[in-house]
């Protein structure tokens, strides 16, 4: 007699084994989950249950199977050759009904409702009883819910349990919103001393500055000063005295009652001021990398500039800014073709640069750089040339407005979807811009001045996804060419320019609520087509023309002082720039560190 092997209608092989088809897996779903109902309505009407757990007054019929799928714990349990297999009832103490019903509901369905009202003990049981199934919920839970106020919380109970992933997760979110954990958090001021240096120690601690550090330990000690200020001096260690200014170090750290009280603080405190009366006579404030005194911290974000204007040609230079540093470091991984007057967005890690001039053609063309990979890559081109052009990111889709095609000044806008790779029109702006700048606050993209061909504008007008529409909105003061326009603290500010005569070092800024604008402090240099973007709750200005040459000064604006500051200039002069600012970046120090 003779065996028919079955033909593979595939491939044509003969006795090839083969995946499993979409069908099969699905049906296998199906009959998995059918299997779980059933067996879960044979255990809440007791049928064939072959076990009952007690807890307390408690009792969960089971069978064992069942469980020990779930649990090594329970099929170590009902397997040990100890175990009296005509045993009907096991008590197990140390866990709450509510637990242990959950634990039992999850064996059988492979689901549970999570709360804040059982996870504290629902976490703990589950790894007691090694139900991995559910530890992994149950951390995903907290990932989800960390917070300022809850984070050293759940870094401390997942230590405890072992959870890696979410102990890193919670650890990290303390270090990344350091400042937030340490106004606000009860947590905060709870910590053991051991796990507070680890903190402040940290290089990748997120602070604007060491003052922050400075207020945050004097918080931490006032919560129970009896006890706590003696370990003053060990905190101080944590702070990068050395980079703190000559100023509030002299005004505000060293006179502080419990800096004065601590006499091992003292020789720390001589350190420092020598440190600073060193630095102070450096002009460029050179520090030692291996001098953790005066060593700054990571950057969580880094400015980069892109492409440019100089020397009367284009250039693809990318330079990278640290501003825990205040230094630009010259990066290798640039484009292989220059552009100037582009426009620059960024989402997750990536940088996409749109449109531009070379000095010869005009671009629709678009690149895009890897941050993590380093790698540029082409996308879809415009539909458009367009340079002076404005572009601006919102809800994850790149906008491309206005610009200058070579022949006439554009009102068209298109948009970018990343996941078809493709470019398509939308509503048209009221009116022609190119050298306009856009920003979004809101849910809103807002454009500011440009030029129509003929004149400078002080238009404004702003476009509502939800709408499709543009709208026109209260006028700058001045009419601006060439501007830098930024959302920041709910404002949209408007600097620089040029108004048809001059360059201007003026800004002013719009208010959503009142619909006005009013001016604000006015900048060093006056300039157009410079960089702006916001970073460490500044306003920087990077770059630009001021009606003589490009330059390189940089500018930083704080709102809560109402001031602008230097910053470190550019390593070339250089306007039509582009600037972004990337986030979070896992290989940041590869970008911090001057690269061969």
């Amino acid at each position: 007699m003779t065996n028919e092997v079955p033909l593979d209608g595939a491939t044509g092989c003969i006795g090839r084994p083969q995946p499993p088809s979409v069908q099969d897996s699905e049906m296998k779903k199906v009959l998995s989950t059918q299997a779980c109902q059933v067996l879960a309505e044979l255990r809440k009407t007791g049928e064939l249950c072959d076990a009952i757990i007690k807890v307390d007054d408690w009792s969960f019929p089971i069978h064992r199977n069942i469980l020990s799928a779930c649990s090594p714990y329970f099929r170590a349990l009902f397997t040990n050759s100890r175990f009296d297999q005509n045993t009907q009832e096991i008590r197990i103490s140390g866990v709450s009904p509510d637990s242990m019903a959950a634990i039992i509901d999850y064996a059988y369905t492979r689901h549970v409702k999570l709360s804040w009202n059982n996870i504290e003990e629902l976490l703990p049981a589950a790894d007691r009883f090694l139900v991995s199934g559910l530890v992994k919920p149950c951390c995903e839970f907290l990932k989800k819910n960390i917070s300022p106020e809850n984070c050293i919380g759940i870094r401390n109970f997942a230590q405890t349990y072992s959870c890696r992933d979410l102990e890193k997760e919670s650890h990290n979110f303390v270090l990344r919103r350091f400042q937030d954990v340490a106004t606000t958090s009860q947590e905060f001021l709870e910590m053991p001393i051991d796990q507070l240096c680890e903190i402040l120690d940290s290089d990748y601690l997120n602070v604007r500055n060491e003052e922050m550090v400075f207020d945050a330990v004097v918080r931490w000690i006032d919560h129970s000063p009896d006890t706590r200020k003696q370990e003053m001096a060990r905190l101080l260690m944590c702070i990068r005295l050395g980079i703190i200014t000559t100023r509030t170090f002299i005004e505000k750290v060293k006179p502080h009652r419990y800096v004065k009280e601590c006499e091992a603080a003292k020789s720390i405190v001589v350190e420092a001021l020598r440190l600073l009366c060193d630095l102070d006579w450096d002009d460029q404030r050179t520090t030692d990398p291996s001098n953790r005194m005066s060593r700054p911290r990571v950057p969580h974000e880094l400015l980069f500039v892109v492409g440019g204007w100089s020397g009367g040609t284009p250039t693809n230079l990318v330079e990278v800014y640290d501003t825990k540093a205040d230094s630009w470091v010259v990066s290798k991984h640039h484009d292989v073709g220059a552009r100037a007057y582009h426009g620059c967005v960024t989402i997750d890690h990536c940088i996409f640069v749109i449109g531009g001039f070379d000095g010869v053609e005009y671009f629709n063309s678009c690149r895009v750089f890897n941050a993590v990979t380093k790698i540029w890559s082409e996308m879809a081109p415009m539909n458009s040339k367009r340079c002076y052009v404005s572009v601006a990111e919102l809800e994850g889709l790149i906008y491309a407005m206005g610009g200058f095609d070579g022949q006439l000044r554009l009102h068209s806008v298109e948009r970018f979807n990343r996941q078809t790779n493709q470019w398509s029109f939308i509503q048209s702006m009221n009116h022609q811009r190119s050298d306009a700048r856009a920003t979004t606050m809101g849910g809103r993209i807002y454009i500011c001045g440009g030029f129509n061909g003929q004149e400078c504008l002080n238009t404004v007008e702003y476009y509502d996804p939800t709408t499709a529409q543009w709208t026109l909105i209260s006028p700058m003061r001045n009419r601006r060419s060439g501007v830098g326009v930024i959302a920041y603290n709910g404002m949209i500010y408007a600097l620089g320019g040029f108004n048809g005569i001059t360059r201007m070092n003026t800004g002013e800024r719009y208010c959503p609520v009142k619909k006005t604008w009013s001016t604000i402090p006015e900048m060093y240099s006056p300039r157009s087509n410079f960089a702006i973007e916001v970073i460490d709750e500044m306003v920087f200005v990077i770059g630009g023309f001021n009606g003589v040459t490009t330059i390189f000064n940089v500018e930083c604006y704080d709102s809560k002082a109402d001031e602008w500051y230097d910053a470190h200039d550019l390593s070339l002069y250089r306007s039509a720039l582009s600037a972004c600012v990337v986030r979070g970046l896992p290989n940041v120090l590869e970008y911090i560190h001057s690269e061969p």
